[in-house]
């Protein structure tokens, strides 16, 4: 079964940015849509974006515009650019399958958004 690390996290700065990447074990290519994940402190785990083989992207409304997901299926990653951001992203961020059944979760990387 396909396995994923995440790395990029860390600490910044209100209105700073953060490159995520996520390489998975194995080939991502037949999963249909990837997403990227966070969970807050207390929070329940929300999918922040997805996107499909074809490209199509989604976003929830709390990051439209700020970040920017993409997907290099010959190097099996996922990446989430994120720009603007603000104490609410803090969150441990991870990623999976966005449809057709979520995988084993990864340790996740922690995003911390702080003066």
């Amino acid at each position: 079964q396909v396995q994923f690390v995440e790395s990029g996290g860390g600490l910044v700065q209100p209105g700073g940015s953060l490159r995520l990447s996520c390489a998975a074990s194995g080939s991502i290519g037949s999963i249909y849509s990837m997403g990227w994940y966070r969970q807050a402190p207390g929070k329940q785990r929300e999918l922040v974006a997805a996107i499909t083989n074809g490209g199509s992207t989604k976003y929830v409304e709390s990051v439209k515009g700020r970040f920017t997901i993409s997907r290099d299926n010959a190097k099996n990653t996922v990446y989430l650019q994120m720009n603007s951001l603000k104490p609410e992203d803090t969150a441990v961020y991870y990623c999976n399958a966005a449809a057709g059944g979520l995988r084993a979760w990864g340790q996740g990387t922690l995003v911390t958004v702080s003066s």
